[in-house]
């Protein structure tokens, strides 16, 4: 049909909302006789329930062309890998497919490398401008080399150090429970 030919930008955002918002509310994600096709046409203007069949079939072909190694993703610095596995791992969740990664099987997760001291630093503005648990937009805006989760494990770790250190300052109460001997 003439209308499956191309898909705008706005028409693929929509129809990935709509398949996401279908499986959120269906224990069929396949659907009944094709309800779930009408369902995502619906809120994909200007596409019929077989334009969207043969879009979803065109994308799972595609993720297994990728995941089979015939199409390389590109991965232009260590930040881009992270953008294209997130939103690699959002899809695969989304059409309910194993997860797929830019990085090749074979590649080993790095292990811990220590913070220096300017990575602590920029730590601590970022903490202060957005607070304790948004570790994201301080991942984001000022620790760029780590990730959010980095972030965060460096955060739990400083605190953690933290209430030990006040730990050891406090005052003993007249209300601890000491043993006479």
């Amino acid at each position: 049909s003439p209308s499956a030919a191309k898909w705008s930008s706005e028409q693929d955002k929509l129809f990935e909302k709509a398949l996401a918002g279908w499986e959120d509310k269906c224990d069929d994600p396949e659907g009944v006789a094709g309800s779930r096709w009408e369902a995502v046409a619906a809120l994909v203007p200007g596409k019929t329930a077989a334009d969207v069949r043969a879009h979803y079939e065109l994308l799972l072909r595609d993720i297994s062309s990728i995941e089979a190694g015939l199409i390389a993703l590109p991965c232009y610095s260590p930040r881009d890998a992270l953008l294209v596995k997130d939103s690699s791992l959002a899809l695969d969740k989304k059409l309910g497919l194993p997860s797929s990664s830019c990085s090749s099987p074979d590649q080993e997760r790095r292990k811990g490398i220590p913070w220096t001291e300017d990575e602590h630093r920029l730590f601590l503005l970022g903490l202060e401008k957005f607070g304790k648990g948004d570790w994201r937009s301080i991942s984001r805006n000022f620790v760029v080399s780590r990730t959010p989760t980095q972030v965060a494990s460096h955060a739990q770790k400083y605190f953690i150090r933290l209430n030990s250190i006040h730990k050891d300052k406090r005052r003993t109460s007249i209300h601890d429970i000491t043993s006479v001997n």
